[in-house]
């Protein structure tokens, strides 16, 4: 069985419900060792650090 509504939502109050669904664009932080753009608290792509200690060894 189905919900049976008690009255008719008009489309503004029904597309309302749907005005926040919108993408955000990533949080970008500059990396304290190379400076190169990346997400807070993950290792950098660029350099292989994190929390100004390598991690990961990349070669340059």
């Amino acid at each position: 069985m189905s919900i049976c509504p008690k009255n008719r939502s008009s489309r503004a109050r029904r597309d309302s419900r749907r005005a926040n669904w919108k993408m955000s664009a990533p949080n970008l932080v500059k990396c304290s060792k190379c400076g190169a753009l990346m997400m807070p608290h993950r290792v950098c792509k660029a350099c292989g650090s994190y929390n100004k200690k390598e991690i990961i060894a990349t070669a340059e």
